[in-house]
C-alpha cells in the first residue's frame, strides 16, 4: 500500500485530561518555551499565568498569547478517506521516537472494505517533543516510506501515515505476541536443560528464516532497516514473527552518508561500519541479523557484557572477534563457528552477500530441510526486486504486486502449518 499524506485526523478534547498528559505539556512548555493548552485555558509563556482560552494578550504580563497545538492522544480519531477511521486508545509503548497507542480502525462502509469488522490496531505518534525536530520527523517519515514500499508477511502491515498539525502518526498492524528478546529471555530464565541451545536450532531456523526472507525483500527495494535487533522482531502465538521499527530505515540510493554526524542503531547489533558511520550495505543488516541467531542459540549477544556501557560495546564490535558458539554449546557441530566466524567478520566483503546466500548456507550446512516456506521467502524477494525498477509500465506493475500478494498469501499458510 502506499503512503498516503493527505489523512487527516480529528483532535481530541476534554476538560479533563490526565496527570500523564499534563506532564508531558508542561515538560514541552518547559523545554520549547511556547503557551500550551489544556482544554479551554492556555498557559502564558511568559508569566506561566493561566489565562481563558479566548484570550489575545496575558492580562498579567502583557505578552501575546499564541494558541498552542492540541496533542494527539486517546480519544482521537484519524480519518482515512476511503479505509475508514482509527480510533486511538491507551498507550501500549513508548520509545526514543514515538508513543504507540492501541487503537480500532472502523471501515467505511462506502469503501472497497466495506464488509470489514473493526479490528484492533497500532498507531506510533512522533513524540510531542520531537514533533518539531527537523531529524527525528525526517527519520519517522523513511519509517513510513519503507512500510509503504513493502507489503510483506513478516513485515508489519502498514495502512497509512497521518499528517495532522505538523503532528505524524502510523497506522499500522496490531501484532499479537512477543519481542523475540523476551522470548529468549524468559526461556534462560526457566530451563534447566543445562548447555542446550536457549532455543532448539528448529525453533531458531524457523524465526531466522523468516527475518532473512523479510530483509531479502527490503533489501530487493534498496531499503536497509538498518536497527535489527532480537526486540524488533515480533513472534505471533501462531509462529508468526514480524520485524518492525524502522525508525532509521534508510533508502541507501538517496542519501546513505546523511546521518547527522551520529551512528544510529543499538550497539550488541551493529556492524563495525556502522559503528564507525561508513557507508552501508544490506551486508550491514546480515550482520546484525546473524547476532540475532547468535543470541537465540546462546542466549547472549557475543559483544553484550554486563560491565561494558554502550560506546565499549561498540568498540568491541570493531575490535575483537566473537566468541565461538562452540564456547557457549559444546555439543554444537564444528561447522556453526565457521559460519558465524564468516557472517560476523569484520570485514563486509568477507561476509555472506545476500539473506538468500546466508540462509541457505546455514540451511544447507545444518541439514536443515527446504521447507516450502523458505523457498516462497526467495520467490517473494525476486518478484520484490522486479517491482523495485523504476520504468515498469503500470499494467506490468500492477501484475507484479498481484503475484507479490498472492506469494505473500502462500507464505504466511506456509508458515503457519
Amino acid at each position: 500500500m502506499q503512503a498516503r499524506s493527505d489523512l487527516r485526523v480529528t483532535a481530541w478534547s476534554a476538560p479533563r485530561e490526565p496527570a500523564q498528559t499534563r506532564t508531558l505539556r508542561e515538560l514541552a512548555h518547559a523545554r520549547h518555551n511556547y503557551p500550551i493548552c489544556f482544554g479551554p485555558v492556555s498557559v502564558c509563556a511568559g508569566c506561566r499565568s493561566i489565562v481563558v482560552d479566548e484570550a489575545r494578550f496575558c492580562p498579567h504580563c502583557g505578552l501575546p498569547i499564541s494558541k498552542a497545538k492540541v496533542l494527539i492522544g486517546p480519544g482521537a480519531e484519524l480519518d482515512l478517506e476511503d479505509w475508514g477511521r482509527a480510533v486511538l486508545g491507551h498507550t501500549i509503548g513508548e520509545g526514543g521516537m514515538g508513543v504507540v497507542y492501541r487503537g480500532w480502525l472502523y471501515y467505511n462502509p462506502a469503501g472497497r472494505f466495506a464488509n470489514t469488522p473493526p479490528h484492533p490496531i497500532a498507531l506510533k505518534v512522533l513524540h510531542p517533543l520531537l514533533q518539531g525536530k527537523a531529524r527525528a520527523r525526517k527519520l519517522f517519515l523513511r519509517e513510513a516510506t519503507a512500510l509503504a514500499r513493502l507489503s510483506h508477511p513478516n513485515v508489519v502491515h502498514f495502512f497509512g501515515l497521518s499528517d495532522f498539525d505538523g503532528q505524524l502518526a502510523l497506522v499500522m498492524e496490531l501484532v499479537h505476541g512477543e519481542p523475540l528478546s523476551d522470548l529468549i529471555q524468559r526461556v534462560r530464565t526457566e530451563s534447566r536443560r543445562g548447555p542446550l541451545p536457549a532455543l532448539p536450532l528448529a525453533q531458531a531456523w524457523h524465526y531466522f528464516s523468516q527475518l532473512l526472507g523479510a530483509l531479502a525483500a527490503l533489501h530487493a527495494l534498496g531499503i536497509l532497516h538498518r536497527d535489527i535487533k532480537s526486540s524488533n522482531v515480533l513472534v505471533r502465538g501462531d509462529g508468526v514473527v514480524k520485524l518492525t521499527d524502522f525508525g532509521i530505515a534508510q533508502i541507501p540510493a538517496e542519501e546513505v552518508k546523511n546521518t547527522g554526524g551520529m551512528a544510529p542503531g543499538t550497539g550488541a547489533y551493529m556492524s563495525p561500519e556502522q559503528v564507525l558511520n561508513r557507508p552501508l550495505d544490506p551486508r550491514s543488516d546480515l550482520y546484525s541479523a546473524a547476532i540475532v541467531l547468535y543470541e537465540m542459540l546462546t542466549g547472549v549477544t557475543p559483544f553484550d557484557k554486563p560491565e561494558r556501557d554502550e560506546l565499549m560495546v561498540r568498540a568491541a564490535q570493531v575490535d575483537e572477534a566473537p566468541a565461538p558458539l562452540s564456547s557457549f554449546l559444546k555439543q554444537a557441530p564444528p561447522i556453526l563457528d565457521l559460519l558465524f566466524a564468516r557472517a560476523l567478520a569484520k570485514d563486509p566483503a568477507l561476509r555472506y552477500g545476500s539473506a538468500v546466500e546466508l540462509g541457505e548456507t546455514f540451511r544447507t550446512a545444518l541439514g536443515l530441510p527446504e521447507s516450502a516456506g523458505w523457498s516462497l521467502q526467495q520467490r517473494l524477494a525476486d518478484v520484490a526486486k522486479t517491482m523495485s525498477e523504476l520504468e515498469l509500465p503500470a499494467p506490468v506493475r500492477e501484475e507484479l504486486g498481484q503475484r507479490a500478494a498472492q506469494v505473500g498469501t502462500d507464505l504466511e499458510a506456509a508458515i503457519r502449518k
